[in-house]
Protein backbone atom coordinates (compact mmCIF):
# COMPACT_ATOMS: atom_id res chain seq x y z
CA UNK A 1 0.00 0.00 0.00
CA UNK A 2 0.93 3.82 -0.61
CA UNK A 3 0.64 4.53 3.57
CA UNK A 4 3.24 4.44 6.37
CA UNK A 5 2.39 1.45 8.14
CA UNK A 6 0.68 3.32 11.08
CA UNK A 7 0.53 7.65 11.22
CA UNK A 8 1.91 7.18 14.72
CA UNK A 9 5.15 8.36 16.00
CA UNK A 10 7.72 11.51 15.41
CA UNK A 11 5.97 13.79 12.74
CA UNK A 12 2.91 11.73 12.68
CA UNK A 13 0.95 14.54 13.85
CA UNK A 14 0.98 17.50 10.60
CA UNK A 15 0.65 13.95 8.54
CA UNK A 16 -2.69 13.04 10.43
CA UNK A 17 -4.12 16.88 10.28
CA UNK A 18 -3.11 16.74 6.62
CA UNK A 19 -4.96 13.75 6.28
CA UNK A 20 -8.38 15.36 8.10
CA UNK A 21 -7.94 18.31 6.34
CA UNK A 22 -7.97 16.98 2.61
CA UNK A 23 -11.08 14.64 3.93
CA UNK A 24 -12.66 18.05 4.75
CA UNK A 25 -12.00 19.91 1.40
CA UNK A 26 -12.85 17.23 -0.60
CA UNK A 27 -15.76 17.19 1.23
CA UNK A 28 -16.93 20.34 1.24
CA UNK A 29 -16.19 20.47 -3.00
CA UNK A 30 -18.99 18.01 -3.19
CA UNK A 31 -22.40 17.43 -3.05
CA UNK A 32 -24.58 17.58 0.33
CA UNK A 33 -24.65 13.97 0.51
CA UNK A 34 -20.32 14.07 0.21
CA UNK A 35 -20.42 16.72 2.84
CA UNK A 36 -22.11 14.39 5.17
CA UNK A 37 -20.38 11.27 4.31
CA UNK A 38 -16.69 13.53 5.16
CA UNK A 39 -17.94 14.82 8.61
CA UNK A 40 -18.86 11.66 9.46
CA UNK A 41 -16.41 10.27 8.52
CA UNK A 42 -13.59 12.79 10.16
CA UNK A 43 -16.31 12.52 13.17
CA UNK A 44 -15.08 8.64 13.90
CA UNK A 45 -11.60 9.56 12.92
CA UNK A 46 -11.12 12.26 15.60
CA UNK A 47 -13.27 10.69 18.29
CA UNK A 48 -12.34 6.91 18.35
CA UNK A 49 -9.83 6.11 16.04
CA UNK A 50 -6.59 4.26 17.17
CA UNK A 51 -3.43 5.46 15.32
CA UNK A 52 -0.82 3.19 16.90
CA UNK A 53 -3.11 -0.01 15.87
CA UNK A 54 -4.26 1.67 12.06
CA UNK A 55 -8.05 0.44 14.00
CA UNK A 56 -11.73 1.90 14.45
CA UNK A 57 -13.66 -0.43 16.54
CA UNK A 58 -17.03 0.79 16.97
CA UNK A 59 -20.60 -0.67 16.24
CA UNK A 60 -22.93 1.10 14.32
CA UNK A 61 -25.08 2.37 17.78
CA UNK A 62 -22.20 3.81 19.12
CA UNK A 63 -21.74 5.62 15.33
CA UNK A 64 -25.11 6.38 15.02
CA UNK A 65 -25.53 8.11 19.20
CA UNK A 66 -22.29 10.02 17.52
CA UNK A 67 -23.84 11.08 14.25
CA UNK A 68 -27.16 11.73 15.55
CA UNK A 69 -29.08 9.69 13.28
CA UNK A 70 -30.70 5.96 13.73
CA UNK A 71 -28.91 2.72 13.40
CA UNK A 72 -30.05 1.76 9.81
CA UNK A 73 -28.32 5.43 8.32
CA UNK A 74 -25.28 4.22 10.30
CA UNK A 75 -24.87 0.74 8.39
CA UNK A 76 -25.87 2.77 5.18
CA UNK A 77 -23.39 5.79 5.60
CA UNK A 78 -20.63 2.99 6.99
CA UNK A 79 -21.63 0.88 3.56
CA UNK A 80 -20.75 3.80 1.70
CA UNK A 81 -17.67 4.95 3.01
CA UNK A 82 -16.38 1.33 2.31
CA UNK A 83 -17.85 1.29 -1.26
CA UNK A 84 -16.24 4.66 -2.02
CA UNK A 85 -13.17 3.45 -0.47
CA UNK A 86 -12.43 5.65 2.35
CA UNK A 87 -12.66 2.44 4.90
CA UNK A 88 -12.12 -1.12 4.64
CA UNK A 89 -13.06 -3.99 6.87
CA UNK A 90 -10.57 -5.25 9.42
CA UNK A 91 -12.37 -7.82 10.91
CA UNK A 92 -16.33 -8.96 10.52
CA UNK A 93 -18.36 -8.53 14.19
CA UNK A 94 -19.54 -11.87 15.15
CA UNK A 95 -20.68 -13.71 18.33
CA UNK A 96 -21.29 -10.12 19.91
CA UNK A 97 -18.21 -8.47 18.74
CA UNK A 98 -18.42 -5.10 16.85
CA UNK A 99 -16.62 -5.11 13.71
CA UNK A 100 -13.27 -3.18 13.50
CA UNK A 101 -12.67 -0.69 10.51
CA UNK A 102 -9.21 0.54 8.42
CA UNK A 103 -8.48 3.63 7.00
CA UNK A 104 -7.75 3.23 2.99
CA UNK A 105 -5.15 6.09 3.79
CA UNK A 106 -3.55 5.08 0.25
CA UNK A 107 -7.00 5.62 -1.05
CA UNK A 108 -7.32 9.01 0.15
CA UNK A 109 -4.39 10.39 -0.75
CA UNK A 110 -5.44 9.13 -4.65
CA UNK A 111 -9.11 10.06 -3.95
CA UNK A 112 -8.62 13.64 -2.63
CA UNK A 113 -5.84 14.63 -5.20
CA UNK A 114 -7.57 16.90 -7.21
CA UNK A 115 -8.50 19.38 -4.18
CA UNK A 116 -5.12 20.08 -2.94
CA UNK A 117 -4.20 22.62 -4.98
CA UNK A 118 -7.28 24.35 -3.14
CA UNK A 119 -5.69 24.19 0.32
CA UNK A 120 -2.45 25.67 -1.30
CA UNK A 121 0.94 25.19 -2.74
CA UNK A 122 2.84 24.07 0.36
CA UNK A 123 -0.25 21.63 1.72
CA UNK A 124 -0.04 19.80 -1.94
CA UNK A 125 3.94 19.37 -1.38
CA UNK A 126 3.10 18.06 1.82
CA UNK A 127 0.59 15.33 0.37
CA UNK A 128 2.93 14.70 -2.16
CA UNK A 129 5.24 13.78 -0.30
CA UNK A 130 3.52 11.83 2.13
CA UNK A 131 2.12 9.69 -0.23
CA UNK A 132 5.79 9.19 -1.68
CA UNK A 133 6.42 8.57 1.96
CA UNK A 134 4.22 5.72 1.96
CA UNK A 135 5.26 3.87 -1.21
CA UNK A 136 8.66 3.46 0.39
CA UNK A 137 7.86 2.03 3.56
CA UNK A 138 6.21 -1.14 2.08
CA UNK A 139 7.38 -2.87 -0.37
CA UNK A 140 6.15 -2.32 -4.15
CA UNK A 141 3.13 -3.48 -4.99
CA UNK A 142 1.02 -3.19 -8.30
CA UNK A 143 -1.92 -2.03 -8.12
CA UNK A 144 -4.75 -4.37 -9.18
CA UNK A 145 -7.18 -2.87 -11.36
CA UNK A 146 -10.54 -4.56 -12.11
CA UNK A 147 -11.64 -3.75 -15.99
CA UNK A 148 -14.94 -5.77 -15.60
CA UNK A 149 -16.95 -3.15 -16.66
CA UNK A 150 -14.09 -1.17 -18.03
CA UNK A 151 -13.33 -3.10 -21.00
CA UNK A 152 -15.76 -3.12 -23.63
CA UNK A 153 -16.03 -3.81 -26.89
CA UNK A 154 -15.01 -0.07 -27.99
CA UNK A 155 -11.29 -0.25 -28.75
CA UNK A 156 -11.21 3.70 -28.35
CA UNK A 157 -12.81 3.08 -24.82
CA UNK A 158 -9.60 0.60 -24.06
CA UNK A 159 -7.96 3.42 -25.08
CA UNK A 160 -9.62 5.89 -22.56
CA UNK A 161 -8.53 3.56 -20.07
CA UNK A 162 -5.12 2.66 -20.46
CA UNK A 163 -4.48 6.40 -20.91
CA UNK A 164 -6.13 6.84 -17.00
CA UNK A 165 -4.63 3.99 -15.89
CA UNK A 166 -0.96 5.36 -16.99
CA UNK A 167 -1.98 8.37 -15.21
CA UNK A 168 -2.76 6.94 -11.89
CA UNK A 169 -3.84 3.78 -11.51
CA UNK A 170 -4.79 4.43 -7.86
CA UNK A 171 -7.18 6.51 -9.25
CA UNK A 172 -7.86 4.74 -11.67
CA UNK A 173 -8.87 1.63 -10.10
CA UNK A 174 -10.69 3.70 -7.23
CA UNK A 175 -12.94 5.82 -9.75
CA UNK A 176 -12.54 5.28 -13.52
CA UNK A 177 -12.76 1.64 -13.84
CA UNK A 178 -16.07 0.98 -12.99
CA UNK A 179 -17.07 3.71 -15.99
CA UNK A 180 -19.02 1.38 -19.24
CA UNK A 181 -19.75 3.67 -22.21
CA UNK A 182 -23.36 2.95 -23.12
CA UNK A 183 -23.90 4.85 -26.22
CA UNK A 184 -21.76 7.19 -28.67
CA UNK A 185 -23.85 9.12 -31.17
CA UNK A 186 -24.22 12.56 -32.17
CA UNK A 187 -20.94 13.55 -30.72
CA UNK A 188 -22.12 12.48 -26.97
CA UNK A 189 -20.76 10.26 -25.43
CA UNK A 190 -22.92 8.35 -22.44
CA UNK A 191 -21.10 6.66 -19.80
CA UNK A 192 -22.78 4.66 -16.73
CA UNK A 193 -21.34 4.62 -13.29
CA UNK A 194 -21.73 2.06 -10.90
CA UNK A 195 -23.29 4.28 -8.00
CA UNK A 196 -24.66 7.89 -7.27
CA UNK A 197 -21.62 8.83 -5.32
CA UNK A 198 -19.01 8.09 -8.14
CA UNK A 199 -21.18 9.92 -10.31
CA UNK A 200 -20.97 12.65 -8.43
CA UNK A 201 -17.52 12.22 -7.24
CA UNK A 202 -16.18 12.08 -10.78
CA UNK A 203 -18.14 15.20 -11.66
CA UNK A 204 -17.17 17.34 -9.34
CA UNK A 205 -13.57 16.03 -8.72
CA UNK A 206 -12.15 14.20 -11.90
CA UNK A 207 -14.28 15.59 -14.89
CA UNK A 208 -11.45 17.93 -17.16
CA UNK A 209 -9.33 14.34 -16.41
CA UNK A 210 -11.70 12.68 -17.77
CA UNK A 211 -13.30 13.98 -20.68
CA UNK A 212 -9.53 14.66 -22.14
CA UNK A 213 -8.60 11.02 -22.37
CA UNK A 214 -12.10 11.06 -23.91
CA UNK A 215 -11.59 13.98 -26.11
CA UNK A 216 -7.43 12.58 -27.28
CA UNK A 217 -9.59 8.95 -27.77
CA UNK A 218 -12.13 9.91 -29.55
CA UNK A 219 -12.00 12.66 -32.20
CA UNK A 220 -15.97 13.47 -33.06
CA UNK A 221 -17.29 13.56 -29.43
CA UNK A 222 -17.63 16.65 -28.20
CA UNK A 223 -19.73 16.40 -24.85
CA UNK A 224 -19.71 13.70 -21.99
CA UNK A 225 -22.38 12.58 -20.27
CA UNK A 226 -22.74 10.82 -17.06
CA UNK A 227 -25.93 8.51 -15.90
CA UNK A 228 -26.51 6.44 -12.74
CA UNK A 229 -26.50 2.66 -12.52
CA UNK A 230 -30.05 1.82 -13.95
CA UNK A 231 -30.74 5.93 -14.36
CA UNK A 232 -30.66 6.26 -10.95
Amino acid sequence: MMRPKHLSGPGAGVQKYDLLTALSVAGLSGSGVEQTSMLRLIAVVTARYNWSEDDLTMGHREMAALWSVDERTAKRETKRLIEAGFLEIKRRGARGRVSSYRLCIDRIYALSEPVWTQVGPDFQSRMAGHSKEGRAVDQPKVVKVDFTRARSNDPQWEQVAAHLTEANPARFAAWYAKLRPLACEGGLLTLEAASSFALQYIQTHLMAELQAAIYRAYPNVRRVLLVGENRL
